[in-house]
């Protein structure tokens, strides 16, 4: 295999000037710090590289683990000849995924610390191990395509043998952290816009990654048979896109119907930034696709199998990048913009994969299967017909869940907090449904007890809801009497209630107590 460098022509110079500055970037993160590359803060902390290199990302390689389970587990047999191709884009996703996180944590070398501290109830600790995993199980399953090009025998048989198993603990893993990135933003109710924030945050990231990454095959197929001059498997494909059009179908019905029973229809056409985006969302990136795909003349050719991929992903990217990023900016009071530096590296990221991709398709077994040393692949797990019976009962019990849900929503109204804490804004004291009052318990030190009123903490005016709520404390259910837990050592500290009552916003905690505690009769 002879390896030949490129020529210099416009875009391997404009590669080059993207990685030069990437470079750069980097290493100003690394010796400076991220204050230095970035405009993250303590009150934005997670940007672009999260939003995009990490949630994006991982989205975007969920192709991986359908088409496999495809192939392998259901036994479709049309879809193999493209398997390998999304294999590979899979496994790339991941590591440029990591490799992006290596750059976005403080102190990447503290990763290996989920291996041995385990926290079972951390989000991030079953991300972590499921993409470490899956990582591994990818690099397994693409490792025929490296023992066919050296004709490696023996380890081809082995490898092989185990292709099922592989295919279906990918499956079970890519299911697990696809959904687990929404469950990061699940905690935080008081600060994702109500046009995102949702409970079922962690099915919309799954059934979008599997949108997405369908999509994701039309769009290589389609770029890398103008490049390689490989044959579309145009059947292939235009197959996939009625697929497309039912997952996005679905995710559309299970989001507009959860939006209904929340109340946040209403911030839908309120002219704000929040709903302009939300509006080139769902416009360009469910509707346009469904129509496009639906529309025989554009459906039967190529270039329109292209343009409803393009929409697609346009779609899931701008989803992703409004619950990390749109969606947060307002609770946290600031404006963010990435740097040129940030956008330098994921540029600089994107490029390595689409450079790395080419030549594994140019000097790999990429699209095409050989039968090496008379090693035939493994036989897969059923008949056509059965196959296609379990996608089915698959498709029936998902149905049966989602209208599960639906008569759960219709029954039980929960109340929005989040919007309770938009709309108090703009509301007079009068009409605001404030909680009773809320007793804390008592110390065995304490003087008294300390009755907690929001009568007496509000401007009847101009009621602000935020100044506490938007991190101070998290906002909880109404319930009459219920016990708050506030320590008075975060108070004297200037935390929790002293963060306000320091001597200069309002009375001292430390020289006013029995303004607060009420003395207990001797």
């Amino acid at each position: 295999m002879k390896l030949s460098l490129p020529k210099p022509t416009f875009w391997t110079i404009v590669l080059a000037f993207i990685w030069i500055l990437g470079i750069y970037a980097v290493f100003t993160r690394f010796y400076y710090g991220l204050g230095a590359a970035t405009n993250l803060s303590d009150q934005f902390p997670w940007g672009i590289w999260i939003g995009f290199d990490i949630l994006v990302g991982v989205g975007l390689a969920a192709g991986g683990f359908v088409v496999a389970a495809t192939v392998y587990i259901f036994n479709l047999k049309t879809y193999k000849p493209i398997a390998r191709s999304t294999i590979l884009t899979a496994f790339l996703g991941y590591l440029l995924v990591i490799g992006a996180l290596m750059i976005d944590l403080g102190k990447p070398y503290n990763v290996w610390h989920p291996l041995i501290m385990w926290n079972h109830h951390s989000v991030m600790f079953e991300v972590g191990w499921c993409v470490m995993l899956y990582t591994t199980v990818l690099f397994l399953e693409f490792l025929p395509v490296l023992f066919e090009r050296f004709r490696l025998e023996r380890p081809l048989r082995i490898i092989r043998s185990i292709t099922v198993p592989l295919v279906i603990v990918g499956v079970l893993l890519s299911t697990l952290h696809q959904s687990s990135l929404g469950t990061l933003y699940v905690i935080v109710p008081d600060k994702l816009h109500p046009l995102w924030y949702s409970g079922l945050l962690p099915l919309y990231f799954f059934i979008s990654a599997i949108a997405a990454g369908l999509a994701m095959v039309i769009f290589e197929s389609y770029l890398s048979a103008r490049a390689f001059g490989k044959e579309l498997e145009f059947s292939l494909l235009a197959q996939l896109s009625r697929i497309i059009v039912l997952v996005l179908g679905l995710y559309l019905m299970v989001r507009v119907q959860d939006m209904s029973s929340r109340g946040a229809l209403q911030y839908v056409f309120d002219g704000s930034q929040e709903s302009l985006y939300f509006l080139l969302e769902v416009g360009l990136g469910v509707l346009l696709p469904i129509i496009l795909f639906l529309t025989p003349k554009i459906r039967n050719n190529t270039a329109g199998l292209f343009l409803g991929a393009v929409f697609t992903l346009l779609g899931f990217v701008m989803h992703r990048l409004n619950v990390a990023i749109t969606g947060m900016t307002r609770s946290a009071g600031v404006e963010y913009v990435p740097t040129w530096m940030e956008l330098a590296v994921t540029a600089s990221i994107v490029a390595a994969g689409i450079v790395i991709f080419r030549y594994a398709a140019k000097y790999l077994p990429i699209f095409s299967q050989e039968e090496a040393f008379g090693v035939h692949p493994p036989p897969l797990v059923s008949a056509g017909k059965s196959g296609r019976l379990a996608m089915g009962l698959l498709g029936v019990l998902l149905l049966a869940i989602l209208i599960g849900l639906g008569f759960g929503w219709m029954q039980e109204k929960p109340v929005d907090l989040h919007l309770r804490i938009e709309s108090a804004v703009a509301q007079p004291a009068s009409t605001l449904e404030l909680p009773l009052p809320i007793v804390y318990e008592m110390g065995e030190a304490s003087p008294g007890a300390v009755t907690f009123s929001h009568e007496n903490h509000i401007d009847p005016s101009a009621p602000q809801c935020k100044t506490c709520h938007s991190g101070i404390f998290k906002m909880r259910p109404l319930k009459a009497g219920a016990l708050g837990s506030v320590q008075m050592d975060l108070l004297y500290e200037k935390k929790q209630c002293g963060i306000c009552h320091n001597g200069d916003d309002a009375f001292n905690v430390e020289d006013n107590c029995e303004v607060c505690h009420v003395a207990i009769d001797e």
